[in-house]
Formats: C-alpha cells, sequence, structure tokens
C-alpha cells in the first residue's frame, strides 16, 4: 500500500496548530483554489464519527468524496478515513509533534489503495503521488502562514466581525481565514437572515436588519457589482457607481448613529482611484486621475465620510488586480494560457497592480486588527508589473508560450471603454503604507504569488 508523507516546522506550539484545524473554516483555508472543492454537508468537526461530504470538481469529472473522522487525540493527532470516494482505502493521519515551546511539526502520513488493483496503481501512481505533494505544500504553506498571522495578534481580543459581499471571491475567502483567527462572523446580504449569522439588507430601500451592527467590533465592506460584468453603457455605469456609494454610506450613516459603534471599518475600494498614469510611481498620497473609474472609487471612498466623523477608524481598501483561479482576471487567462493563446494585451508597457487573493485577505485582517493603519492603503504587491512581464510569467509558472497578443483596437471593440480602463490602462501603485506599518507578504512576488495560486 502506498504512503505519502509531508512534515513541516510550524511557528506554534502544537496546541496552538491542533486549535486551528478544529476552528470553522479550517478545510477550506486548505482546499486548493485550482480544485473546485464543494462542502456538501459536515456534522460537527474533526471529532471521533464527524463526517464531511465534499464534492471536487465541476461536470462530469466531478467527485463526492465522504470521510469520517476517528482516533482524535488532541493535542497530538487526529484522522479522517474514506467512506466512499475516488480511492479503494484512504487514512488520512494528521500528526502535532512539539519540537519547542514556539514551534511543532506537523506531519500529514496519508495510506491509501487506487482503484483497478495493480492496472490502476501502474497507470496512476505517479500521478496521484506528484498531485499529493501539490496539495499538500499548498496546505502546509498556508497553515504556517495562517498561524504566523495568528501569533502575530495573538494577545488581542477577538473580534466580532460583519461582512457584506460575504459570498463574492474576496468574501468567501475571507470569512474562513478570519475564523480559523478565532474571529466570530455576521453576514450581511441582500438574501438576508436565511442561515445562522446571516442579515439582510436592501440600501436602495435604506433598510437594514436590525441586530446586524450591534454588537459588532469590526465591519469589512466588499459589495459592489463586478466591473467586469458587462460591456459599459451609460445605464451600467450609474449602476457601478451607485452599487458602491448607495450601500457604503448607508452602512456607514448606520455606524455612526449607534450608541456603541463598531471601532474599525475596512472598505474596498480599487487602484483605479489613480487612473491612467504611464509610468509615474503612484502611492497613497498620490493624487485621484481622470475618468470613470477614478470618480467611482472617489466617491466610494467620500461615502464613508459618516463613519470618519463619527470618530470609526475606516481603511479605504485600494485593491489592485485579484489574483485567484477561483474567479476574476486569472480565471478567465488561465485556461487561455493552458492552450497556448495567451499573449501582450496592446503594447503590453502597461503597468498592472497585481494582489493575490491570500495576501488580500492577509492584508484586510492586518488592517482589522492594527490600531496604526487608517485612511487610504494601497493592496498591491511591492513591485508592479508590465502587461508583458505579467504575460512572461504567468506562460512561464505554465510552461506554456504566450505568442497570441490582443491588439489595441481588437481589444477596445470587444470591450469597448472598459478596455482602455481595465485592460490597457497603466498604474503603477507601490503599497507605502502596508510596508510601513509592517505588513508581511505570503508571495511578495508576481512569480510567487501565481506559483501559490495555481500550485506550480
Amino acid at each position: 500500500m502506498p504512503v505519502f508523507r509531508k512534515a513541516s516546522q510550524l511557528p506554534c506550539s502544537a496546541e496552538e496548530a491542533f486549535a486551528w484545524h478544529e476552528r470553522p473554516g479550517a478545510l477550506q483555508r486548505l482546499s486548493p483554489p485550482w480544485d473546485r472543492v464543494e462542502i456538501l454537508s459536515q456534522s460537527g468537526g474533526i471529532r471521533d464519527g464527524d463526517r464531511v461530504e465534499l464534492k471536487i470538481g465541476s461536470g462530469l469529472t466531478a467527485q463526492h468524496w465522504v470521510a469520517e473522522h476517528h482516533d482524535y487525540r488532541p493535542p497530538h493527532q487526529f484522522a479522517d478515513l474514506q467512506v466512499r470516494g475516488p480511492f479503494a482505502s484512504w487514512n488520512h493521519t494528521h500528526l502535532f509533534r512539539p519540537v519547542d515551546q514556539d514551534h511543532c511539526e506537523l506531519v500529514d502520513e496519508i495510506h491509501y489503495k487506487l482503484p483497478y488493483g495493480l492496472l490502476g496503481a501502474c497507470a496512476a501512481c505517479g500521478y496521484v503521488a506528484s498531485t499529493l505533494e501539490r496539495v499538500f505544500a499548498y496546505r502546509h504553506d498556508v497553515t504556517r502562514n495562517d498561524l504566523e498571522l495568528y501569533r502575530r495578534f495573538r494577545d488581542q481580543a477577538r473580534m466580532t466581525v460583519l461582512v457584506s459581499g460575504a459570498s463574492g471571491l474576496v468574501g468567501s475567502a475571507l470569512v474562513p481565514l478570519l475564523t480559523t483567527q478565532g474571529h466570530s462572523i455576521r453576514k450581511l446580504g441582500r438574501s438576508g437572515g436565511y442561515a445562522p449569522n446571516s442579515f439582510g439588507w436592501d440600501p436602495r430601500r435604506g433598510v437594514i436588519d436590525e441586530g446586524a451592527l450591534e454588537g459588532a467590533d469590526a465591519v469589512v465592506h466588499l459589495a459592489g457589482e463586478n466591473i467586469a460584468s458587462e460591456r459599459w453603457t451609460d445605464d451600467v455605469k450609474r449602476r457601478l457607481l451607485e452599487s458602491r456609494t448607495i450601500p457604503t454610506r448607508l452602512l456607514c450613516e448606520r455606524m455612526a448613529t449607534m450608541p456603541v459603534r463598531p471601532k474599525v471599518l475596512v472598505c474596498a475600494s480599487a487602484v483605479g482611484f489613480y487612473g491612467d498614469r504611464g509610468e509615474e510611481v503612484l502611492s497613497e498620497e498620490s493624487a485621484v486621475g481622470n475618468g470613470f473609474l477614478p470618480e467611482v472609487a472617489q466617491q466610494w471612498e467620500e461615502a464613508c465620510q459618516p463613519a470618519r466623523a463619527a470618530g470609526i477608524r475606516v481603511v479605504n481598501l485600494r485593491i489592485g488586480v485579484v489574483l485567484s483561479p477561483r474567479g476574476g482576471a486569472l480565471e478567465k487567462v488561465v485556461p487561455l494560457f493552458r492552450m497556448g493563446g495567451g499573449g501582450v494585451l496592446g503594447s503590453g508597457n502597461q503597468y498592472w497592480s497585481c494582489i493575490g487573493l491570500d495576501d488580500l485577505i492577509g492584508i484586510i485582517v492586518h488592517c482589522l486588527s492594527n490600531e496604526s493603519v487608517s485612511g487610504p492603503v494601497n493592496a498591491v504587491l511591492p513591485e508592479a508589473s508590465t502587461n508583458r512581464e505579467f504575460t512572461k510569467t504567468l506562460a512561464a509558472v505554465l510552461h506554456r508560450p504566450a505568442l497570441v497578443p490582443a491588439p489595441q483596437f481588437a481589444l477596445r471593440m470587444a470591450m469597448g471603454e472598459m478596455a482602455d480602463h481595465l485592460l490597457l490602462a497603466s498604474s503603477r501603485v507601490v503599497p507605502a503604507k502596508l510596508l510601513a506599518s509592517g505588513y508581511q507578504f505570503r508571495n511578495p512576488t508576481l512569480e510567487a504569488t501565481l506559483r501559490h495560486e495555481l500550485g506550480r
């Protein structure tokens, strides 16, 4: 029977590492973004007899996996046994071995048997071993970085955090990070309180469920229509602006009138604030640019004024191009590059200021927990890359050529005004405030970010 083993040292005690795995959201944090993993049901956590049912992949290739936990021995180990799934047998033991007071060793040991006997072993043994190595390299990296983040702020009181846009790309990754850090979460959405700790609102009618903000220590506001969901018309542009300003103003006005207010609001904004600025290096001190996206970002940030005036610490997070295979630009371009159809966009000389999804949610936690951070904060990698550099790096990570350029005229024909603002504009943004406040990037370069997000 094949055995897979992966060991890493973690920057915490065995007790802290074990507790991290017991918190809600740990399974989501450990699911690689390049795999479509959906938790269909979960009874309990990791104690003996607790079960989880997963759907991995999509379409005709999707597989269902049911695992049952056993051998629960805190803080030393727990295990899960495949009840139903793609393997003939699978037993995965998670071991936590003390090294010293502040370090432990995490060991994942898996005894498995492939289906179809000798034929299956011959056909898939190498593929399974390399896949497990790829997956567990990711899992150990996430575990180590999440625990480093926890230890940085472990002496602070845990917070109750209200999150709007919790089902979006960023929100769905942020919530499990917050819960594994020990915080309590409330979700604010249009569908309302159909799930525990979920609250509804209708910003156009000025309605927020009672209790959503009551007792909340912090608010993370991420809601807003997708800027690239459809070709821009005057009506679409109006909707994009109002979907940001109206909910933000309502939320901030309600926070300002509360007798006991949340201490901090982290509100999404965008590097679109700076507009098309060529090679100019742009920090948080740089002036607003010209055009539609700068206008949207400026009004979005101004809508937070009621909260600022009430003494609430407000962080306007100017977010760059978010890199994740689960959504956004990377989800769209990776299949094209894998088929050899990638290439530079326009001249390729325009600067793209990017940020990996794992770093973005780490930045949000940093801003929530670090009282010295306020005002505009650029959420981007330490160095912006040109589109040509981005194209070359992604092609190298995927081991594919990038020989099919997309000229400016073709992009403008396909996307209209949106192409000029989202693909062809140049914004060379630096995260000056983040670096000054001591944020430690998980993946500080474009190549490291792409390799982490894509498991390469």
